[in-house]
């Protein structure tokens, strides 16, 4: 099930929740989960249709690394929105683990579970090479262990080795990518797929238009189903969001000098903070088309924009506050905005 029963619509299209369970300064992990306990339950209220995971490594301010650890936790506080990850790094875990832990999982919680799964590490080289349970490996084996993968979900008599649990289980699997290539192997698949456009907007037009294009449909999925990702901080002013918004530029400032740390408060002015040259690779990244900062109306219109350039059938919402309680209240503005 793609969409949840009760989810309702922007534009005719469901909204998702992607969450980093960001860990402010001042604040510790505990902090950030509870916060997100917070969230989800907020967002079932509110009717976002899915709360996605993204597994991170090796940085202080993310505390999803342990990610179906917290999509366990954070479906048990809630009863109907769906729950996955957004997601697993496949090329740091044996498929058979993956496959048991959400099989695990949809148990728990039948008809609830995703699994999103990314070809990236989510970390820094040296990280990498910690998590790599196979140190000769490469992403170019993911094609190949999403094959693994989906084998020990549909189980049969036939193999040697199976998923307990997991073994013939409807768990919905899509694929993430911030390239053309996901987006080829999610056609060829017949999966639904999530391009990474709120930090990689340059190639999303490109890679929807080669999942489309490439689409073949499979049991899982009669039709493609494509979720661009996009950032947005909603406030009552422009000026407030844009204050806000420091916050977030500070975040992808620390990513690219390798300076990483918890999540910083706002600034008056990133002037003096970035170099003209890390301001430009910065607004490259959170390009305004998938990078929307302002009041309800100027969202509204930002995202509406997006819809139409992508004709995406879902999108899935990252936002970055320092303070929960002004992260909290941009998703209640957004939920305001849905049917």
């Amino acid at each position: 099930m793609l969409i949840r029963e009760n989810a309702r619509k922007f534009d005719g299209i469901p909204l998702s929740i992607l969450d980093l369970v960001q860990i402010s300064e001042g604040h510790d992990t505990a902090d950030a989960i509870g916060n997100s306990v917070e969230l989800i339950q907020n967002a079932e209220k509110w009717g976002f249709n899915r709360y996605w995971l993204a597994e991170h490594h090796n940085m202080p301010g993310v505390a999803s690394s342990s990610t179906a650890v917290l999509i366990g936790k954070l479906a048990g506080e809630t009863k109907e929105i769906r729950v996955g990850s957004g997601g697993v790094m496949l090329p740091n875990h044996a498929p058979l683990i993956v496959a048991e832990q959400f099989g695990t999982l949809d148990a728990m919680y039948p008809d609830r579970i995703d699994l999103g799964l990314g070809r990236a590490p989510g970390t820094d080289q040296p990280t990498m090479w910690a998590l790599r349970r196979n140190r000769n490996g490469s992403a170019d084996d993911f094609p190949r262990e999403v094959t693994e993968l989906q084998a020990y979900f549909k189980g049969g008599e036939d193999m040697r080795v199976r998923a307990y649990p997991g073994d013939g289980q409807d768990i919905p699997i899509w694929l993430l990518g911030s390239s053309g290539f996901s987006a080829q192997l999610s056609a060829q698949k017949g999966l639904p797929f999530s391009f990474a456009s709120h930090f990689a907007p340059g190639y999303l037009i490109p890679a929807l238009e080669l999942y489309r294009s490439g689409f073949q449909p499979s049991d899982q999925l009669a039709n493609p189903h494509a979720m661009p990702g996009a950032n947005v901080i909603i406030a009552e002013t422009q000026e407030e969001a844009d204050h806000l918004a420091t916050t977030h530029f500070q975040q992808f400032l620390s990513i690219i000098r390798d300076e990483r740390g918890k999540v910083k408060p706002p600034v008056e002015s990133m002037d003096g903070i970035w170099t003209p040259t890390e301001k430009q690779y910065v607004f490259r990244a959170l390009d305004p088309k998938t990078t929307i900062i302002g009041t309800p109306d100027k969202v509204r219109e930002g995202l509406r924009s997006l819809i139409e350039l992508t004709q995406a059938d879902e999108l899935i919402i990252n936002t970055v506050a320092y303070d929960f309680k002004d992260r909290l209240r941009s998703f209640e503005y957004l939920a305001d905005m849905m049917e």
